[in-house]
């Protein structure tokens, strides 16, 4: 995992991709640290870090498209899949060399407490604490970010696919409270939201195992249990599928710290669970290619 670790974060500094990605995270936040803190006062970080979400749909996609879209493309992952490095190994070394050059913004980042420090004097307040609360979380959201980056990339070989591809889900991410917002609360737009569910987790798992026989029991038995208990008591599925994805909103959860000043350790569980999920969805999808 080291050689591929070093050999990732090396090509990254040897391109513009690394140096891109560090310089537009810099300045977008920078940016808004200058407006909500220096300019109209407000003493949070925070503040800051939370209006520049939108970083992420420009980072994001520019840091991970070629990440293993581009191994496919040049036919290299096939040296890569049969050198002594185990596919885990293979994909972790990528994904934590991407952290890596996201990490390198973050502490520049920590220095911005302490610019508002210095510059409130003796007549301020700094929350030091909230902020870097703020910073650890919003490092762990770019986390999942990548983790989903990742995952694209590994199943195209088309660099312009894996960008597009993650914006587009990045965008999804981005407006799911909004978006949920739309959704109605009757119990007949749960089932059938229910039911869409788990006919993508069929389709992952079937992406996946290629196993049609575990594919079609699991899908089939998920759909007969969502189907049974909406015929016995449907008044259970009264908002129950927008309740269900609220409870997936990464930006509600970042909210938590930047805008309610609440140590939310349910949103970093959240976040962590998802990243490590994402991961391993991605090496069994290259190990699933390593087979065939």
């Amino acid at each position: 995992m080291s050689a591929i670790y070093r050999r990732e974060l090396k090509a990254y500094f040897d391109s513009v991709t690394g140096w891109l990605c560090i310089a537009f995270l810099c300045a977008a936040t920078g940016l808004y640290f200058m407006v909500y803190n220096l300019f109209y006062g407000y003493p949070n970080l925070s503040i800051a870090l939370y209006y520049s979400l939108f970083i992420f749909l420009v980072a994001v996609p520019i840091l991970t498209m070629r990440s293993m879209a581009e191994e496919r493309r040049s036919k290299t992952d096939q040296l890569l899949l049969t050198s002594p490095c185990t596919v885990t190994g293979m994909v972790l070394g990528k994904y934590f060399a991407m952290l890596t050059v996201y990490a390198i913004p973050h502490v520049l980042f920590c220095l911005y407490p302490l610019v508002l420090y210095f510059a409130a004097g003796s007549t301020g307040t700094v929350y030091f604490a909230s902020d870097y609360a703020s910073i650890l979380a919003f490092f762990l959201l770019g986390a999942v970010y990548i983790a989903i980056g990742l995952l694209v990339s590994s199943l195209t070989e088309s660099q312009v696919i894996a960008a597009v591809g993650t914006f587009g889900l990045l965008l999804l991410f981005y407006l799911w409270d909004s978006l949920l917002s739309f959704l109605g609360g009757e119990p007949v737009v749960s089932l059938v939201g229910l039911l869409l569910l788990v006919a993508g987790l069929a389709a992952l798992l079937q992406s996946l195992t290629g196993n049609r026989t575990v594919t079609a029991l699991v899908g089939g038995v998920g759909a007969v249990a969502v189907i049974a208990v909406y015929l016995v008591d449907d008044a259970l599925y009264d908002n129950l599928l927008a309740d269900l994805l609220s409870q997936f909103s990464l930006n509600a959860a970042f909210q938590s710290f930047a805008l309610e000043y609440v140590f939310d350790l349910g949103g970093l569980l959240l976040y962590l669970s998802l990243a490590f999920l994402l991961v391993f969805l991605t090496i069994q999808v290259v190990q699933r290619r390593r087979w065939n």
